[in-house]
């Protein structure tokens, strides 16, 4: 009889920033309809909400029972989230500190993330217009607007999609229905399988490189194997990982197995996507946040149906709905954009990790440059490690030479009132050879504007941003100063606002560096690609696609021209600045500029012609950037160990940050001592080795108008920091209303 009542119950996580589940009762309508990760509509507060329907739940004590609501929706038929992804949700939520309800909604695309019945979503299609042959253009004389649309159509084949003819001539969408209602045209449609555009295509090799054979020898029988593993790829660059990554999806597929693929960039998507689809067709879902929102949730519900088995995307997609899955890759493991840094602070590598254990399948890490956390997991025997020391086609590795701004770009009396030029001697020789040569060149700052701080000449003060404590940046290209943080914009003043006196432009970033490019080689074909330049993943995959075809001589770009691409044009690769990253106060800064500086170098000499890399540099003899030149992994990855070993930091400690924000720097500094003072007090004395660092304020001591402070917590194991955090959650309630407490576990910065 129990076992009956106990059915009327269902246990519900709420899309809200709640924590906890919840009880609600099930109505005699929905008896049997209900199954683990559907989507359901109940009351919440006032109104309602979106639930997640986890199982049954106990039969609440006699005096709850009244005050139960019931479920007032089912949204869907079948479960929207496997339960596989509910557990890894499960995990997420504990682990990150995180409401289980928000953490389900974030696995979802956009279109089922809210109350709503889900809908199924058709591939958009293509209208062509086709010419009836033959057809006599002279009877169209005295119709200019047919007579315009028919030659138009006869020019490109006779058939051609409305849009374009549309775009080509003004008013052809109403002259196009003229000609189909006279029989003149015919109009039909085409679906469009995938909107993201395809990058450079890549065919099967004829034959791998013996440590290829090698690596796949090892891991392909994992694919197949209903077990986990955990295996480390290391490749240098251009050694052919992409095509392991390849092999070992294609085996997953002839084993009607999934596969899940995820990269760091969305910037990196689109050419990847493309050799998956050289390979496999139009038989791949891609996921990310750049899609629109119905082709994301179309690409889901392919998964979801079982229609396609592989699923390529950005952190996001460690969510995706993959069955029966055979591998999970992780592209560029090391790459700090596989955290999220806002709401729900996963690391979506370190899901990778355990979703591959709860589905008993492969994982592969990727990388030239694999993070410490990575390496130390594979020196203590928790991964496998299979190496690629050389390129395909054994081609050199680029040659790599320091360009010593010390000497190479003096203060003269010429320019001690602003900047010299960005471009040393020594760089300009080498972009006019390779421009001569008709190579292509990439310039790297991770920089973007034109100057990243604007100082009066007069009293030395900064102008800085109004809500946050940074300095804000010149973008010439809108003609403002911008903060990266915030995003506040204001005019470029031509005056000191507290002396009126001059203002200086300095320090620089990537509009400048095109600006300076142009001048030196007018006929030169320049672009640029920053966050500013490629807005969209339309305009990201467009430019990339013309510096593949070689449109374009010389890119200038951040960060995102660093990761993975492969552009056999390109010889010469510029570090305009190697310094940028490394006086931030951060742990991390070190491991951060030997990737980034060691993946820009990676572009050069992936071709048939040799590469070289030239590295401008104040600080030659800095460990990331001396280490960098000689490609020594090891050397750097052996020092850096070493010293995070004596400091405690991961991968010899496990960290988490308490960030505290309010309106005043004093209501702030109150919450934080008051944090730090409870923390001390739940500390267990078996909690020995957990050591808290603070209460200090944050780096950047205010963003977006609030003050902020901070905590950090550093234990030997992740179990240590359960009862500290603990302890903080007690506290929430009894802190001020304006005070914000924000907790990161694992953060990949201190920031």
């Amino acid at each position: 009889m129990a076992e009956s009542v106990d059915l009327h119950y269902a246990s519900v996580a709420v899309g809200r920033p709640v924590r906890g589940e919840f009880t609600y009762r099930e109505t005699e309508a929905f008896r049997g309809k209900l199954e683990p990760g559907q989507r359901i509509r109940v009351p919440f507060g006032n109104g309602s909400a979106l639930g997640f329907y986890l199982g049954r739940a106990a039969t609440p004590p006699d005096e709850v029972v009244r005050r139960i609501k019931p479920i007032a929706e089912i949204l869907e038929p079948t479960a929207a989230l496997s339960a596989e992804v509910v557990e890894l949700a499960r995990f997420a939520a504990a682990h990150y500190r995180y409401p289980l309800g928000e953490v389900l909604r974030a696995a979802l695309p956009p279109g089922l993330t809210s109350a709503v019945e889900s809908k199924e979503v058709a591939a958009d299609v293509v209208q062509f217009v086709t010419v009836r042959s033959p057809v006599d253009l002279q009877q169209f004389k005295r119709a200019p607007a047919q007579h315009a649309v028919l030659s138009y159509l006869v020019a490109v084949g006779n058939r051609s999609p409305v849009d374009e003819v549309a775009v080509a001539i003004p008013g052809a969408r109403e002259t196009i229905r003229r000609l189909y209602a006279k029989g003149h045209v015919t109009i039909d449609e085409e679906p469009v399988l995938m909107t993201v555009s395809e990058g450079l295509k890549q065919t099967r090799p004829a034959n791998l490189t013996s440590e290829q054979e090698a690596a796949l020898h090892e891991l392909t029988p994992h694919v197949t194997r209903s077990a986990f593993s955990a295996w480390l790829v290391h490749g240098v660059t251009g050694s052919g990982k992409t095509e392991i990554y390849l092999r070992l999806v294609e085996t997953a597929i002839a084993n009607n197995k999934g596969a899940l693929i995820l990269v760091p960039e969305i910037a990196l998507t689109p050419q990847l996507v493309g050799r998956f689809r050289s390979r496999f067709g139009q038989h791949i879902a891609v996921l990310h946040s750049a899609l629109k929102d119905r082709e994301r949730l179309r690409h889901w519900q392919m998964l979801r149906r079982g229609e396609v088995q592989v699923a390529v995307g950005v952190r996001s997609a460690i969510w995706a709905p993959v069955a029966n899955l055979g591998v999970v890759i992780v592209d560029e493991e090391h790459d700090p954009s596989f955290k999220q840094v806002e709401k729900l602070r996963y690391q979506a590598r370190d899901l990778a990790i355990v979703r591959a254990q709860r589905s008993r399948c492969l994982v592969v890490l990727g990388s030239a440059t694999p993070s410490l956390e990575t390496l130390e997991n594979v020196r203590r025997g928790r991964y496998q490690c299979v190496t690629l020391t050389r390129r395909v086609e054994n081609r050199p590795m680029p040659e790599i030479a320091l360009v010593d701004l010390r000497t190479e770009r003096p203060r003269t009396p010429d320019n001690r009132n602003s900047e010299p030029p960005i471009l040393s001697a020594t760089l300009k020789q080498a972009i006019a050879e390779t421009l001569a040569r008709n190579q292509q060149t990439i310039l790297f700052i991770n920089r973007r504007g034109h100057s990243t701080f604007v100082v009066c000449e007069v009293c030395g003060q900064s102008i800085k941003c109004a809500n946050c404590d940074v300095c804000l940046t010149h973008h010439s290209s809108a003609r403002q100063m911008q903060c990266h943080y915030c995003g506040h914009a204001e005019p470029l003043a031509t005056n000191c606002p507290d002396c009126h006196g001059p203002l200086l432009q300095l320090g620089f970033g990537t509009e400048r560096i095109e600006a300076e490019v142009m001048e030196s080689f007018p006929s030169a074909r320049v672009a640029r690609l920053d966050r500013d330049a490629a807005s969209s993943a339309e305009r990201v995959t467009d430019l990339l696609a013309r510096f593949a075809r070689r449109e374009i001589d010389i890119l200038v770009g951040t960060q995102m021209v660093a990761k993975g691409h492969d552009f056999p044009g390109v010889t010469l690769v510029c570090v305009v600045m190697a310094d940028t990253a490394l006086a931030m106060p951060d742990f991390r800064a070190a491991e951060r500029t030997f990737h980034l500086l060691t993946q820009v170098a990676g572009r050069a000499g992936r071709g048939a012609d040799a590469g070289r890399v030239l590295v401008q540099s104040y600080n030659a003899d800095a460990a990331p950037i001396s280490y960098m030149l000689a490609h020594d992994y090891a050397g750097f990855s052996e020092v850096e160990l070493k010293r995070r070993r004596a400091l405690a930091w991961p991968p010899f400690s496990r960290m988490a940050i308490v960030k505290i924000e309010a309106t005043t720097p004093e209501q702030a500094e109150r919450a934080a001592k008051q944090i730090a003072r409870g923390i001390e007090r739940h500390l267990p004395a078996s909690s020995q080795g957990v050591r808290m660092l603070g209460p200090a304020r944050a780096p950047i001591a205010r963003i977006k108008g609030k003050s902020r402070w901070q905590i950090v917590l550093k234990a030997p194991s992740h179990a240590l920091l359960v009862q500290p955090l603990d302890s903080v959650d007690r506290m929430l309630s009894e802190l001020p209303s304006g005070v914000r407490v924000i907790v990161d576990v694992d953060p990949s910065a201190l920031l």
